[in-house]
């Protein structure tokens, strides 16, 4: 245990410290999400009740599939530059570089979170701390699970990449949509409702709502962490396996 906590914190230290050296980096991330945040959030104000309340947990859904879902384009720059193949020659652990790289990813995630809940105060949101701290932890797990299959990709895509680009561009999107993030799928066609049913990140939105609302005994959150936890599994599985079978 006490080496694979070391190899994780050397892996977590190599990707975390070029973030440290360009902050405006993160800022630069933020730009979308802020966007929306202040733009067209304001435009829903009245349409779906508080309008921030519900908002808020979209774009930080948002923030989760676009940010961890993109590091596995640090991996694909590595494997093609040829770095990630001197990194597996080395004694580290397989599983402590998945875990490493992917703690790198969830603490730039928590950093822009609590800024965007921070901006959003003076607009009208009301913090519930107890479920934002268990929302923020439910996008915790999310995102482990997001950012190893990402990982995946980025192994099966290399060297070229093109597999990387296409697929994420083609099902990010999609997700995002279907789920209900930017507009609710309440008064949407029932084809499109149908779709949003079979959708994950659906569940997930459905449950940040509920948890930044205050509401912690609503269905929603059992199923919205069911989901999280379904996804962390399936993707820290194959991440790790795709690693300890090399590159």
């Amino acid at each position: 245990m006490t080496t694979f906590l070391r190899d994780t914190t050397t892996v977590f230290s190599r990707e975390f410290k070029p973030s440290l050296r360009n902050p405006v980096g993160l800022l630069f991330d933020m730009g979308q999400p802020l966007l929306f945040l202040f733009l067209f959030g304001s435009l829903l104000d009245g349409a779906v009740g508080s309008s921030w309340q519900w908002f808020v947990p979209g774009i930080l859904v948002m923030m989760c599939l676009t940010g961890p879902m993109s590091a596995g384009y640090t991996l694909l720059v590595e494997l093609i530059g040829g770095a990630m193949e001197r990194l597996m020659v080395t004694p580290l652990n397989r599983t402590a570089m998945l875990v490493g790289k992917s703690v790198k990813a969830v603490l730039t995630l928590l950093v822009q979170a609590v800024l965007i809940i921070v901006l959003a105060l003076p607009l009208g949101f009301e913090l519930h701390l107890a479920g934002v701290l268990g929302a923020l932890l439910q996008l915790v797990v999310f995102s482990v699970g997001l950012g190893a299959l990402s990982f995946v990709l980025a192994i099966k895509s290399a060297p070229g990449g093109t597999l990387f680009y296409v697929v994420s561009q083609s099902i990010m999107f999609p997700l995002l949509l279907l789920s209900g993030v930017l507009l609710p799928l309440e008064t949407a066609p029932g084809w499109l409702r149908a779709l949003g049913q079979v959708n994950p990140v659906t569940y997930i939105v459905d449950a940040q709502r509920a948890l930044f609302a205050g509401d912690l005994s609503s269905p929603s959150v059992l199923y919205g962490a069911a989901t999280a936890c379904v996804i962390a599994a399936v993707g820290l599985y194959l991440g790790n396996r795709a690693l300890r079978r090399g590159v």
